[in-house]
């Protein structure tokens, strides 16, 4: 049972990747009762509804401090229904965070047009683009962080997530030192490492309220002044001869 239960997760997480929801049904050449709810809606309502108990229960506690069954109960399933979509509650985090990871690209697509202009205003567009992404679903965010440590499949969609992140940051420090407006003290690379593994840091200890934590209204203006400081001479672009 453990065995189908993994494939068909597996088979319907890899049609999602593929942009497929769900296999093709009879759904799909003829219509459906006007009156009645395809089992597709159904099964995309369940998944959906199994998403928002994880994500509400993340806000409350740990992964570890919750089980299957609390998944269950809070969808509105029973435990056997729950591993027809899930094989486990990492399974369902790691969905989580497909789902922030496609948000992610979504935002650097949108910043991609926004590489002129004032420079302090475009570092800080992206600083901004990051704070949302993660803050929006910040019980999210904080639980991947968490669980890179112990869980080799987390670490790599979390990898994925940073690695996005860093290589758009690499790009962007790169053409400012090409039009001789950033001086190339460091390596593109390792600069946009560690200043987006800085914020990364940062956001998630404001976003769990540590203590010391920078207060979320003072996050964006710290980082921007850190960002810009670090990226360009005395915080201001250079100017090109």
């Amino acid at each position: 049972m453990v065995l189908i239960n993994n494939f068909v997760y597996v088979y319907r997480r890899a049609l999602q990747v593929g942009g497929v929801s769900n296999p093709p049904t009879q759904h799909g050449y003829a219509h459906a009762s006007r009156g009645r709810r395809s089992s597709h809606h159904l099964g995309d309502d369940r998944e959906r509804a199994i998403l928002a108990t994880a994500e509400r229960l993340l806000q409350e506690r740990p992964l570890a401090d919750f089980s299957v069954d609390d998944l269950a109960k809070g969808a509105g399933i029973s435990r056997p229904t729950f591993y027809f979509y899930f094989p486990s509650k990492n399974a369902v985090l790691l969905t989580l965070l497909d789902e922030v990871n496609t948000r992610a690209h979504a935002a650097l697509t949108a910043l991609a047009g926004k590489v002129s202009g004032d420079p302090a205003s475009v570092w800080r567009a992206r600083i901004e683009a990051f704070f949302e992404m993660s803050g929006s679903h910040r019980a999210v965010a904080v639980a991947g962080a968490a669980a890179t440590a112990t869980n080799p499949e987390v670490r790599e969609a979390w990898s994925t997530l940073m690695h996005r992140w860093i290589s758009s940051t690499t790009a962007a420090i790169t053409t400012e030192r090409q039009r001789g407006a950033a001086p190339e003290i460091v390596p593109a690379e390792d600069l946009s490492v560690a200043l987006n593994m800085l914020s990364e840091r940062v956001m998630a200890a404001t976003f769990t309220a540590e203590e010391r934590a920078i207060p979320e209204d003072r996050v964006i203006d710290t980082l921007a002044h850190i960002w810009l400081a670090s990226i360009y001479q005395d915080g201001k672009a250079l100017i090109a001869p």
